[in-house]
């Protein structure tokens, strides 16, 4: 039975902050604008709003994402880089954050402290909705989410979600929110010393006790087996470029291969990536690596990244849909009773 959402005015600095229900909204929002926007209807829904986009770390996707996704709803964007703004340099976060609230109708900020967009919540005045953070990045799941439900033909509820290599970094922990909100079964397969931390784990543990969802911390590489999503991420997060060796022999064992997409026993099984993906050397870093560590591929194996159990251009594309939902529900007086798959 369709239910009316009301998230109109709401800041989204995390998934912890919404319940199944909302999040399945956000999903089932983002598959309408989705819908419209592939068949041509031209959208109003943000029309006369003016957003700004804060970056204090560079993107390909989040910044294209908010700023397509915006333009498609008619509202207008400004782009504010590392040089572009005085905040926490020449002024303090909390005054800025007043200064933008007057100028503008939405804040999108991706940086490094969680506690940066919060405090652009709490003194802005208007919703502010997070880009990525060191601890979190909930737009990135939504995308994963919606991707998930176009790609794996069953409920949430009994979807196994596998989760490789550094668990503990922002990817690791907002898809453990994620996957636990909506009732999966989540596994975080690491080695020890890059789990999650264990006050989020036990957090997420009280989560799962009322959406029947569940979390499985391990070593094995074996626990893959019946697993309905495989996703990665880059090993060594921005801004920790001097860790590579560290994390190469940690995590050299837990690439993505075609050996065990084979292990989880499941012709359907479907590969994500936040992306970027080191698969190839067709880049700059990627070469650097390969001189350095004579690696050629590292997170994920370049046979995986462009096999048919790849979904990480749709997995891409949704950043866009998603990001569209999330500040229509938030800035729009939105009149869509809309369901999604439990």
């Amino acid at each position: 039975m369709a239910q009316k959402i009301e998230l109109k005015g709401k800041s989204f600095l995390t998934l912890k902050d919404f319940t199944k229900e909302e999040i399945k909204y956000f999903l089932s929002l983002a598959s309408y604008l989705k819908t419209k926007k592939k068949i041509g209807i031209k959208g109003d829904l943000l029309e006369g709003k003016n957003i700004a986009l804060l970056f204090e770390k560079a993107s390909t996707r989040t910044r294209c994402s908010f700023e397509v996704a915006a333009h498609d709803e008619g509202a207008q964007v400004t782009y504010l880089g590392p040089k572009d703004c005085h905040m926490g340099k020449k002024e303090s976060m909390e005054d800025t954050a007043k200064v933008l609230g007057r100028f503008f109708d939405g804040i999108e900020f991706r940086g490094y402290k969680q506690e940066t967009v919060e405090c652009l919540s709490k003194y802005s005045g208007v919703p502010v909705w997070n880009g990525l953070t060191d601890e979190y990045h909930p737009t990135q799941i939504l995308a994963d989410l919606l991707t998930v439900s176009e790609h794996v033909d069953k409920p949430f509820d009994k979807i196994k979600f596998v989760y490789v290599g550094d668990a503990r970094n922002n990817m690791g922990n907002s898809l453990m929110i994620g996957c636990v909100k909506m009732g999966m079964k989540f596994v975080s397969l690491a080695p020890k010393e890059l789990w999650p931390n264990e006050e989020l784990v036990k957090e997420m543990e009280e989560v799962a006790k009322v959406t029947k969802g569940s979390i499985h911390l391990t070593e094995d590489i074996n626990d893959v087996e019946d697993a309905d999503v495989i996703y990665t991420d880059v090993w060594v997060s921005m801004g920790e470029e001097d860790q590579y060796e560290q994390r190469i022999n940690l995590l050299k064992d837990y690439q993505v291969n075609m050996d065990m997409i084979k292990k989880t026993k499941n012709e359907n099984v479907i590969f994500l990536h936040c992306l970027p993906a080191f698969h190839d050397l067709e880049t700059e870093v990627g070469k650097e690596i390969y001189e350095k560590y004579n690696l050629d591929e590292l997170e994920v194996t370049d046979e995986v990244f462009r096999s048919k159990y790849s979904k990480v251009f749709d997995e891409a594309e949704n950043r866009m849909h998603t990001i569209k939902a999330v500040m229509v529900a938030t800035l729009a007086d939105v009149d869509i009773s809309v369901n999604h798959k439990s």
